[in-house]
């Protein structure tokens, strides 16, 4: 009786293992009923007909990452060069992964290295270095679109590593220190240039300031000239006004007038003003003077000639 018991435990056992299936999260299983395919398992408790059920496989609904093994890619320019890429992709049905393709990870590898050997065999070596990004986009977009049969969605293609052979990768870095080179000269070029426009117009600046205060100098050294000969004149004719006040509240007779104008001409030619105005009274005086010295020289002049008259 204890013996069948235990065997009827172990049956019971055997039986639960069969029926009840725990699925994880991210994961699905593969039910399949007598061959054919039955249904989907989603995580949680799942329970099946033992002997008729059976899962035929554990697929993942997680982000999935492939190194797609480095090839020679030859370019248009017949340069050969080694691409290293990696493919991000996730499943979005199960059962077209599973049943559509005898080996997902495959198709997509073969696929992936057959699509970048024409996409990079129709560029220049060039032109693979500075359009990793045009690669990447075409590669995904094919990619996305041959898979999707597969029940499989391609997130990103991602290009690690592109490799020139030793000769070609010489050169390149030959030429890359000559264009370094290259831009190093023409901006020590530019900052010598700039230098020299800088001094040239700090020159010229220096020159118009040095040359408005030159200016600034001599029209104020010409004003205070003119303003002291102003003041000069200003003081003269102050001192002849005052003269002439005088004389005139003194009621002198002609001669005294004719004196005292003398003296204030006289007074007015020592000034620095190139102009002098003679009062009339003066020019009388003047007239005076002139026909006294020519009294004077009449006696002299007749007593010289009578001289020369004599007989000898």
């Amino acid at each position: 009786m204890g013996g069948f018991l235990l065997v009827l435990f172990v049956i019971i056992c055997i039986v639960a293992y069969k029926t009840i299936k725990i699925v994880k999260q991210s994961e699905v299983y593969i039910i399949e009923r007598l061959g054919r395919f039955h249904k989907v398992a989603d995580a949680g408790l799942t329970i099946i007909v033992p002997f008729l059920d059976q899962v035929r496989s554990v697929v993942s609904l997680k982000q999935q990452t492939m190194d797609i093994p480095p090839q020679a890619v030859i370019t248009s320019d017949n340069v050969t060069i080694t691409i290293d890429t990696v493919v991000f992709y996730k499943i979005t049905d199960p059962a077209k992964a599973v049943y559509e393709i005898q080996s997902l990870k495959k198709g997509i590898e073969y696929l992936s290295i057959t699509t970048i050997r024409d996409i990079v065999g129709k560029m220049e070596l060039d032109e693979t270095f500075s359009s990793r990004d045009i690669i990447n986009d075409k590669l995904r977009a094919i990619l996305d679109e041959a898979t999707d049969a597969w029940g499989c969605k391609i997130d990103r293609v991602e290009i690690k590593d592109i490799t020139p052979p030793a000769d070609i990768k010489d050169a390149m870095e030959k030429q890359m220190n000559a264009e370094r080179n290259k831009r190093a000269l023409i901006l020590e070029a530019e900052g010598e240039r700039q230098s020299a426009i800088t001094l040239a117009e700090g020159r010229k600046e220096a020159a118009i300031l040095d040359a408005e205060a030159d200016r600034e100098a001599r029209i104020r050294r010409a004003t205070g000239e003119a303003e002291a000969i102003k003041q000069v004149a200003d003081a003269k004719a102050q001192e002849i006004h005052m003269v002439y006040e005088a004389i005139k509240k003194s009621d002198p007779n002609e001669k005294l007038v004719q004196l005292k104008s003398l003296e204030a001409l006289q007074e007015v030619a020592k000034g620095e003003a190139n102009k002098i105005f003679i009062p009339f009274e003066a020019t009388k005086a003047l007239s005076s003077l002139g026909a006294m010295s020519d009294i004077v020289k009449e006696p002299q002049h007749k007593k010289i000639k009578e001289k020369d008259s004599k007989p000898e």
